[in-house]
């Protein structure tokens, strides 16, 4: 679904909650799915992307209406969980991860059971990594976002996402390698 984005936002300044009940529903599963991929928690990803969105709407006055919408509501969902990590002093939960809804439903049972496993076991290396490296692998493998929507999104230039992606990647096929030892 397209929205006028920038037409929204302008009623949202002026108070209209409806517009912004149109800009939460359109970005309510990235969300909570990037939530989801820096605290591993159902429950908690679902808290913390609602408080993002309750916290950008109390200070959508301020955003520069130049700027993309959900590049700056996700440096305030980044924030809200990466404070909720550190108060919380919580890790990854890859035990909470939903891999019903990650499995491909073409497969016979026996295939979907053993696509469950590999896929706890990457969550689980994906749990023990640490946050920046988590976050740039979620964007790139999981959000599919090219190196420059994520160097726009985490303002920082294209190389030193490469970079970052390089080192995790590695990173990870070492948790692998751990976990399924």
């Amino acid at each position: 679904m397209l929205i006028d984005e920038h037409h929204l936002l302008q009623k949202c300044r002026k108070g209209d909650q409806q517009a912004y009940g149109v800009i939460v529903n359109h970005y309510k599963e990235q969300a909570y799915s990037i939530a989801l991929g820096y605290v591993g928690s159902i429950d908690d990803a679902y808290d913390l992307s609602q408080d993002a969105f309750i916290k950008a709407y109390k200070h959508i006055k301020s955003f520069d209406l130049s700027r993309s919408f959900f590049n700056w509501f996700y440096q305030i969902l980044k924030r809200i969980c990466l404070n909720f990590i550190r108060d919380k002093k919580t890790h990854f939960n890859s035990d909470a991860v939903e891999m019903d809804n990650l499995v491909s439903k073409d497969l016979t049972p026996e295939e979907q059971n053993e696509q469950k496993e590999q896929q706890m076991l990457v969550w689980k290396a994906i749990g023990k990594l640490a946050v920046e490296a988590r976050e740039i692998i979620i964007l790139k493998e999981f959000k599919e976002m090219s190196y420059k929507e994520i160097a726009v999104l985490l303002e920082i230039p294209e190389g030193t996402v490469m970079s970052r992606l390089y080192h995790a990647r590695k990173a990870l096929k070492k948790e692998i390698e751990e976990v399924m030892i």
